[in-house]
């Protein structure tokens, strides 16, 4: 699920950060630039796992900070397509069942990755497992907002987020109601989620945990009734011997 990935950057060092050790000050920037971010096709950026190494620091001219070249390994979240991960329901929309991890939050199952057959249930906002019983009917098993639940990953999406150029000549010469409001469903249609996780809950084992606890309690439970009557029959037989 974490990996480390080596990367390259060209570090700056601003005159106000002189007076720490260039390896400490490299730490901070490195971690000021990429904590917390998405590179693309590497992953979301955790936390800085060590310097490899530093190459000699230079001052350009008419810059008074120092640029060094530096090779790192940072720890990136970015699961393999197959691995189970237990995360928590966020909410559910028509969409499907969008899962958080907690520091991780674009997890979607789409509903066809869901158990068949499943069902949105509008007054609830939460999608419903019909749970086929062996006399034929159904049992509604919930999905709702804050279980845990286990899914494996099937497939990573990323973006490119590069920024937008400004609204064309055109737009602007528009009145400013139909301006505003156009503009705000550009900008809605135009956010992109750098990095996504496409996850699937559609085999046994899988989905919101308390499902299978509890089918794991009814088969204990019925396996100790079956050992009390297993039980009850040796003692009669013995009293009648």
């Amino acid at each position: 699920m974490f990996v480390l990935a080596e990367l390259k950057d060209n570090v700056r060092i601003a005159p106000d950060q002189f007076h720490l050790k260039l390896v400490d000050a490299v730490r901070d920037e490195i971690d000021r630039k990429l904590a917390n971010k998405v590179l693309l096709n590497v992953g979301l950026c955790m936390a800085l796992k060590d310097i490899v190494s530093l190459k000699d620091s230079v001052i350009l001219p008419g810059d008074g900070a120092s640029h060094t070249e530096v090779l790192f390994r940072y720890v990136v979240f970015r699961p393999m397509v197959g691995t189970v991960i237990t995360g928590k329901i966020r909410n559910c929309s028509r969409e499907g069942v969008h899962v958080t991890l907690g520091f991780f939050d674009d997890i979607l199952i789409p509903h066809a990755a869901l158990q068949h057959p499943s069902r949105f249930d509008e007054a609830e906002q939460a999608w419903v497992w019909e749970y086929p019983l062996e006399d034929g009917a159904k049992h509604d098993l919930f999905m709702d907002v804050g279980e845990p639940i286990k899914f494996r990953v099937s497939r990573e999406i990323f973006e490119e987020t590069s920024p937008i150029g400004p609204p064309k000549a055109e737009a602007q010469s528009q009145q400013a109601a139909s301006s505003s409001s156009a503009a705000a469903s550009a900008t809605s249609q135009e956010v992109k989620t750098p990095y996504k996780i496409i996850g699937a809950i559609n085999e046994s084992g899988l989905g919101v945990l308390s499902w299978w606890d509890q089918q794991g309690k009814d088969e204990d439970q019925d396996d100790e009734e079956e050992d009390e009557y297993d039980n009850d029959e040796d003692g009669e037989g013995a009293c009648e011997e």
